[in-house]
């Protein structure tokens, strides 16, 4: 970042009026007409009667989310779709002072309207072929984040297991696109599992709605281990994979296992993990109980740890209904990590903060935060197949923070974008790929 120039000596000047900032956001923006995002929130979501700033809440909804998808992680942050000629561009752009009060005007029913709306928002999405495969197998991952805050006056902003202070939202995530198939804001002190059951079903109704036939596996962590939530995926016909701690009667199966089923599996350390299973009667002496297979890793501690002088292995199980091969699906279970880099995403675009005072404001953010994230991963498949993994923050760098001169010619607009920009062809691409969806019925 060298100059030959002395930069200090630049003038620079705030005055040009046909320059707009984040001009990429055509991307993202014409992908939500496509799919009809803003008229179905005005069609779906309905304030509380007489409260401030219940019209118009597809215009307001879109403000959020554009402002999102370029970088916005506050109320304030809105500011940024209106300077320059952005505000041209985007012509239907609302003050941060407006979208406050629409936010703080929500009630638990209109976020849930807020969530009929990403729901049918995923099925066109999918429909339009920006989604999986819909005859594939799908696996759902299950968890949970804590957002930190710091303000004492956040409604619902609790210490949890995590010793800090924020709140806990429940999330289902797609594996193999980080699409967030539905999330749920919750207080800071809420356990890990509480409500899982619930989004469980709702996510495989919504999966189902958008069009997918294939099979569905539910992948969590042991904090998701229990009756209700290996009920709703049963319920529902999806498999499951959960983590289980090791409580007393595990532990008694694992030291069943003969030496001779333990099989070693590639790992860093020579000799260092082996895979077993045997079977494992949950629930017992309820309606719930159920035989189901225990697959077990076993890893020995790393040479001259502290872990070492106590232990010979350290072991990692799981409960399963699924069928197959062991060490495929234990390896299968590990690769529910990657529910993190939905959440890395979400937390390096809307849900780096949490910003209002109001529970309810809160939890309007996240189902905003969600359809932003989902937008951005449905520009990106539509950019090209190199782009589908790219995350957020390649988004926003590449495509989105573009920034371009607003012109008109008989009597269109027309953007013109830097000579020699690098990403001209996926950005080309992925307008190209969008013009072709046909309009929602």
């Amino acid at each position: 970042m060298r100059s030959s120039h002395t930069l200090v000596r630049v003038e620079t000047i705030f005055d040009e009026d046909n320059l707009v900032p984040n001009a990429g956001l055509q991307v993202p923006a014409a992908l939500a007409q496509k799919l009809g995002v803003a008229e179905l929130v005005d069609e779906r979501v309905m304030l509380p009667k007489g409260v401030a700033g219940r019209a118009n809440c597809g215009t307001k909804a879109m403000t959020v989310i554009g402002a999102m998808l370029a970088g916005a992680d506050s109320i304030d942050d809105v500011d940024i779709l209106r300077a320059g000629a952005a505000g041209e561009l985007f012509d239907q752009i609302r003050a941060p002072s407006t979208i406050g009060t629409w936010l703080r005007a929500f009630n638990w029913a209109s976020v849930r309207m807020l969530d009929a709306v990403s729901r049918e928002v995923l099925a066109r999405a999918w429909q339009a072929g920006l989604g999986p495969k819909l005859e594939d197998d799908l696996t759902i991952d299950l968890d949970s984040t804590v957002c930190q805050v710091y303000g004492i006056n956040k409604q619902g902003a609790k210490y949890g297991y995590t010793k800090v202070r924020g709140y806990h939202p429940l999330l289902a995530t797609l594996a193999g696109t980080n699409e967030v198939l539905h999330a749920r804001m919750r207080g800071g002190n809420a356990g890990s599992a509480r409500g899982a059951a619930s989004l469980v079903r709702e996510t495989i109704s919504r999966v189902r709605n958008a069009g997918a036939t294939g099979a569905l596996t539910l992948r969590a962590d042991s904090a998701f281990y229990s009756k209700t939530f290996i009920r709703a995926c049963r319920d529902h016909d999806a498999r499951f994979s959960v983590t289980v701690k090791q409580l007393k009667p595990i532990k008694k199966a694992i030291a069943a296992i003969p030496e001779e089923d333990w099989v070693p599996i590639d790992y860093w350390l020579d000799g260092g993990a082996d895979v077993a299973e045997t079977t494992y009667t949950a629930f017992k002496n309820t309606k719930d109980e159920i035989t189901l297979r225990l697959i077990v890793r076993r890893v020995r501690p790393t040479p001259g740890s502290q872990l070492a002088l106590d232990v010979v292995f350290d072991y990692h199980p799981i409960l399963t209904d699924r069928h197959g091969d062991m060490l495929e699906l234990e390896a299968d279970h590990r690769a529910h990590a990657v529910v993190e880099l939905a959440i890395r995403d979400l937390k390096a675009g809307g849900l780096a903060h949490v910003p209002s005072g109001k529970f309810n404001a809160n939890a309007a953010w996240l189902a905003l935060a969600i359809l932003a994230h989902n937008l951005g991963r449905w520009s990106l498949k539509a950019a090209g197949s190199a782009w589908q993994h790219a995350t957020t923050e390649t988004l926003r760098t590449k495509l989105v923070s573009m920034p371009a001169r607003l012109v008109h010619t008989a009597r269109r607009i027309k953007l013109r974008a830097p000579t020699n920009w690098p990403w001209r062809e996926p950005f080309e691409h992925a307008l190209a790929r969008i013009a072709a969806i046909p309009a929602p019925t």
